[in-house]
């Protein structure tokens, strides 16, 4: 099969950084949980701004957010929380990051 210029990114990238396919794998997560989110909020017909003062912070947070943006666990929640999910969807265990690259990067 032949490679296209995404292929070749990955490769030159995963060359320089052996954790790049799995930051990549992360960010795709974020992507569909975000998607999924934002599906919810405008079936429910409430805008950025609502949900953003329902969790006390700014509309750009929240586009952050819905864009795929790495945020913090406790923001996720507030937003699951603010447009009436009781829980946060489950990401695949492949994004979440393994111990050993939580320590290496800490030592960093």
């Amino acid at each position: 099969m032949p490679r296209d210029f995404l292929d070749e990114i990955v490769a030159e990238r995963t060359a320089k950084n052996r954790e790049f396919p799995r930051l990549v794998g992360e960010a795709e997560a974020r992507r569909k949980t975000a998607r999924f989110l934002t599906a919810i909020r405008e079936r429910l017909g409430v805008s950025q701004t609502l949900v953003a003062a329902k969790m006390g912070t700014s509309a750009s947070v929240v586009s952050k957010l819905e864009a795929g943006g790495d945020v913090r666990v406790s923001t996720l929640m507030r937003y699951c929380s603010a447009i009436g999910e009781a829980e946060v969807p489950s990401m695949p265990l492949a994004a979440v990051p393994h111990k050993k690259s939580v320590a290496r990067a800490a030592h960093r």
